[in-house]
């Protein structure tokens, strides 16, 4: 029976090429690479009915023409998107099981107990793969949104207001804890737009839209570098396509 083999080396995932110069996943009966006796092969759900599994190797593969590796966040624009959904899921899966050999109460080896479980052989306790959850939010001023630098982006695009969710606190609590701190802004008609699996390693953002109600530009020098209103005639340069941050983005383009 073929399988779809998800091989990742770091953060890099093994695409095969195609004939036509289109990529895809490795459909095969047996592992696309040389699996070593302590490499730990995860079970993944069926993708359209196909059995699907994943792990890690050590070195990228560099000697066969058919395979090319390739950052995960990179393949949403080679694979098709199921393919790129479903890689992230195994991203997820196989960092959370490098992440879990052991029981953080007793110090015991944890195992498989099911595909999305571990139990530690010593006192019981079993963990399942856990999710950071986020909120992302498009803050609207007339015919202007608010647009920011963040001081960890890599490169020069300008993205929205986000946030990790803290304990004790509802998502649109959330939303405006995080408006609030990061550039001094009050908001309001907090919306819920949709929400993105985002495996960097393990997210979820979950997106708003909301209105400015009052204050002035303030920023938290440690998360922001830049923010300023932007109208859609003067918009810099903005996150990729891949990011629930571009698809608000997007939307309040296309409102027009």
């Amino acid at each position: 029976m073929k399988t779809y083999y998800f091989v990742f080396c770091k953060d890099d995932l093994m695409l095969e090429r195609r004939a036509d110069g289109s990529y895809t996943i490795p459909l095969q009966e047996e592992p696309p690479t040389e699996v070593k006796p302590w490499t730990t092969i995860i079970n993944i759900a069926s993708l359209d009915g196909i059995e699907t599994k994943a792990y890690n190797i050590d070195s990228p593969v560099t000697a066969d023409d058919r395979y090319e590796m390739c950052p995960l966040r990179q393949s949403y624009y080679r694979l098709p998107e199921a393919l790129y959904l479903k890689a992230g899921k195994c991203a997820e899966l196989l960092h959370w099981d490098r992440n879990t050999k052991f029981c953080g109460v007793c110090g015991g080896q944890m195992h498989f107990h099911t595909d999305i479980s571990k139990r530690c052989e010593m006192c019981g306790k079993e963990v399942w793969p856990s999710l950071a959850p986020a909120v992302i939010v498009l803050i609207k001023k007339g015919d202007e949104i608010l647009l920011a630098r963040g001081r960890n982006f890599k490169s020069e695009f300008y993205g929205l207001i986000a946030g990790f969710v803290e304990t004790g606190e509802t998502l649109e609590e959330a939303v405006k804890r995080e408006v609030k701190e990061e550039t001094g802004l009050n908001i309001k008609n907090i919306r819920y737009f949709g929400s993105q699996s985002w495996p960097y390693p393990s997210g979820l953002m979950v997106g708003f839209t909301a209105d400015y109600e009052s204050g002035e530009l303030h920023l938290q020098q440690e998360e922001l570098k830049k923010a300023g209103w932007f109208q859609r005639t003067n918009l810099p340069k903005l996150p990729e396509k891949l990011s629930i941050a571009r698809r608000l983005i997007d939307y309040w383009l296309e409102e027009c």
